[in-house]
C-alpha cells in the first residue's frame, strides 16, 4: 500500500504525519486490497481542508472533512473513511453470503393440483442407410445432435451413439 501525504497551503507537522500513519495501519485489515491511498490536506482562511482518496482493486472512495483545525479535520476524515470501508465490506459480505446460503428446496405439489404426464416427441433424423461407425461419430458432430441412431454395415444391426458426460462417445449396439 503506498500512501501519500501532501499538503497545500498549509504546513505539514511531525504529529500530524504520525497519527495519519497510526490511523491508516488500524484500518489497514479493512481495507483489503488496497494499491494507493493519497491524503491531501489543505489550509484556507478559517477552514482546514482533510481529503482521503483510497484506491483499491474494486474500486475508488473518496472522503472529504472540513473543520477549525487540521489534525481534527483530518481525525473526521479518517473515521468517515472508517464507516464508508465497514459499509462496504458488510455489503460484500451480505453479497458473499446470500449466494451461498440460498438453496433450492424441492416443494410438494399443491394438492388440487395435477402434474401433467410426460409427452412423447417423435423424431425423424434416424438414419436407414447402413454406415460404419466412423461414419456415425462424423455424421454425429456435423449434425450436433444429443443421440444418433444408425445401422451398422458390420453386423447390419441398428445401433445407438450419443456423447458421454466425459466428452467421449458411447455405442449401444441393439440385438
Amino acid at each position: 500500500m503506498n500512501v501519500h501525504i501532501t499538503a497545500r497551503r498549509a504546513t505539514l507537522a511531525p504529529e500530524i504525519k504520525a497519527v495519519c500513519d497510526r490511523r491508516l495501519a488500524e484500518l489497514k485489515k479493512l481495507m483489503g486490497f488496497v494499491t494507493k491511498v493519497e491524503v491531501i490536506l489543505a489550509g484556507e482562511r478559517n477552514r482546514q481542508r482533510a481529503e482521503i482518496h483510497l484506491q483499491a482493486k474494486g474500486g475508488r472512495l473518496v472522503v472529504t472533512e472540513d473543520s477549525p483545525d487540521m489534525l481534527q479535520s483530518l481525525n473526521l476524515a479518517l473515521d468517515s473513511l472508517e464507516k464508508k470501508l465497514k459499509k462496504e465490506r458488510e455489503k460484500f459480505r451480505a453479497k458473499k453470503r446470500r449466494g451461498g446460503r440460498e438453496r433450492k428446496t424441492l416443494s410438494e405439489p399443491p394438492a388440487g393440483r395435477v402434474e401433467p404426464a410426460p409427452r412423447i416427441i417423435a423424431v425423424d433424423y434416424v438414419e436407414a442407410k447402413p454406415m460404419t461407425v466412423e461414419e456415425a461419430v462424423v455424421e454425429f458432430d456435423l449434425r450436433k445432435k444429443d443421440v444418433l441412431v444408425f445401422r451398422t454395415t458390420e453386423f447390419d444391426r441398428w445401433s445407438v451413439l450419443f456423447r458421454r458426460k466425459d466428452g467421449h462417445y458411447g455405442l449401444v449396439r441393439i440385438e
